[in-house]
């Protein structure tokens, strides 16, 4: 299994460096099978949300879709999939950034009560409590 930095996913994604892209399209297709997948640690989707969001200016429906299709390609694992999926969900439903779903819901895997937050579209979710 190789894992897969963030820059590497992006140019996969967006095809706007045609080197780059190139080489990332070549790594991915030729090294991430069913049986050998590639692996995105929860670092990776969050920077990945952020970059396509911010950088990009993606809209939320399109970073869904590619937390999505990230998520149900046999030729990619992600860390703490059920997580993520939870955090998607949120992510489709509400207003703040899929990192602080993702922050919020892997703390309570931990065992956490709360997370606290300033961000108050973030504190919407159950999951983190705004600091006032």
């Amino acid at each position: 299994m190789i894992g897969l930095d963030t820059n590497v996913i992006i140019r996969y994604i967006v095809q706007d460096d045609a080197r780059q892209s190139k080489r990332a399209t070549e790594l991915i297709e030729s090294m991430c099978t069913v049986d050998n997948p590639g692996f995105i640690n929860l670092i990776v989707i969050c920077e990945v949300c952020w970059v396509l969001t911010r950088g990009y200016k993606y809209k939320r429906e399109t970073v869904a879709a590619v937390v999505q299709n990230i998520l149900t390609s046999v030729e990619l694992v992600v860390e703490e999939s059920e997580t993520v999926w939870r955090a998607l969900t949120a992510f489709k439903r509400g207003k703040a950034g899929m990192a602080d779903y993702i922050i919020g819901l892997h703390n309570q895997t931990k065992h956490t009560v709360t997370s606290y937050t300033f961000d108050r579209k973030a504190a919407e979710h159950d999951s983190l409590t705004l600091l006032v």
